[in-house]
């Protein structure tokens, strides 16, 4: 694994607890000197999102996917601050079930639509989307790249169908 990536995990571990998405955003930047792109903070070996929910369960926006196409080219973390723990999941688009239900313009040509965190992947074919995983999933990615996943994330999101009682 990328020796900076190694280092963001083991930064934001030693930070569990710091429960304020802000103060963790703002120390992650000074530490690892982040460019901010709104809500999204990168460098050449990653980008990262941090999001705040009670629990490890999030449902939250998380980010645009054309906001996304940006940085799928690194590994794309999700740091979840919860009053206990800082959680991390890969977000990059080979790790999303599909793009929110809102996004019903979303084509291969036309890139709308956000995800939630409850639409990024807990487990990729039998691997956990955990730090210990990062460098197996981030390969696996690097072989699909945002063009390999546009199509199944289309026709997930298209599948999505409104609850009718």
């Amino acid at each position: 694994m990328n020796s900076t990536v190694e280092q963001l995990i083991a930064f934001l571990r030693l930070h569990d607890g710091i429960n304020d998405k802000e103060k963790l955003a703002k120390l992650a930047a000074d530490s690892f000197q982040l460019t901010k792109d709104r809500s999204v903070y990168y460098c050449q070996n990653f980008a990262i999102r941090f999001s705040s929910s009670a629990f490890q369960n999030f449902g939250n926006t998380v980010l645009s996917l054309s906001n996304l196409q940006k940085f799928d080219d690194r590994p794309f973390i999700v740091c979840l601050v919860t009053p206990s723990w800082n959680y991390t999941y890969l977000a990059n688009t080979t790790f999303l079930k599909k793009i929110s239900h809102s996004s019903q313009e979303l084509r291969e040509n036309n890139i709308r639509g956000s995800f939630n965190g409850s639409d990024i992947m807990r487990e990729f074919e039998g691997i956990t989307n955990t730090p210990e995983n990062i460098e197996m999933l981030i390969n696996i990615h690097s072989g699909l790249g945002f063009e390999g996943n546009l199509t199944r994330l289309v026709e997930a999101t298209n599948n999505i169908t409104p609850f009718s009682p």
